[in-house]
C-alpha cells in the first residue's frame, strides 16, 4: 500500500512544483543560512512540530526506503514557515486547531497507524493538509541544506548526483 501512495506522490512531484523550486531558489538559499544558525524550530512548538512530523510520516512512509521522518522534513517545513512560505502560516494555525478536534487533543503520532490514516484520509482535501503534503514533498526533495532531505534520502531514491562534476564534451573549446 505504501508503495502506492508514494508512486502517487511521485507523480504528483509535477512541472509546477519544480517551477516553484526554481523560482524560488534565492529565498531558498537564504533560508538555508538561517537554519544553520537557528538549531531548532522557530514557528512551531515542540507538540506542533510532533502533529506535522506524524502527517509528514504517513504522507511519505518509511519502508524499504527512507521516508518523510528519516528525511526530517519537519525542518524543512518549520524553516519554510518563518521564511519564504509565511503566507502559509494561518492555514497551519487554523490546521492545528481542525486537527485537535478531530483527534480529541490526543496526539496524532499516539493513535493507532490506521486510526492515522483514516484521519488524514478524511481531511485530505482541506488546505491544511495539502499544505503539509506539499510541503512534506518540497522536504524530501529539496537540497539538504533547507532544513529536509537529511543525508540526501530523497535524492538517493530518484538517484539524482548532486556532484556538479562537469565535463566538457569530447573536443572541448579548449585551445591546445
Amino acid at each position: 500500500m505504501s508503495d502506492t501512495r508514494r508512486t502517487f506522490l511521485l507523480k504528483g512531484f509535477s512541472a509546477g512544483t519544480t517551477a516553484w523550486l526554481a523560482a524560488n531558489w534565492p529565498t531558498q538559499v537564504a533560508a538555508a543560512e538561517a537554519a544553520q544558525a537557528m538549531g531548532n524550530f522557530t514557528f512551531f512548538t515542540p507538540a506542533q512540530a510532533m502533529e506535522i512530523d506524524a502527517m509528514a510520516a504517513q504522507i511519505y512512509p518509511s519502508d524499504s526506503t527512507p521516508g518523510a521522518k528519516e528525511a526530517q522534513v519537519i525542518y524543512f517545513i518549520d524553516l519554510a514557515l518563518v521564511t519564504f512560505a509565511q503566507d502559509k502560516q494561518e492555514i497551519y494555525k487554523k490546521g492545528f486547531g481542525e486537527l485537535a478536534a478531530k483527534t480529541g487533543n490526543r496526539p496524532l503520532g499516539a493513535m493507532p497507524v490506521a486510526d492515522q490514516i483514516a484521519l488524514l484520509t478524511s481531511i485530505q482535501t482541506t488546505p491544511f493538509f495539502r499544505t503539509v503534503r506539499d510541503h512534506t514533498i518540497m522536504g524530501m526533495f529539496a537540497a539538504p541544506q533547507h532544513g529536509g532531505n537529511f543525508q540526501k534520502a530523497g535524492w538517493k531514491q530518484i538517484g539524482f548526483d548532486d556532484s556538479l562534476n562537469f565535463r566538457a564534451p569530447f573536443g572541448a573549446y579548449d585551445k591546445a
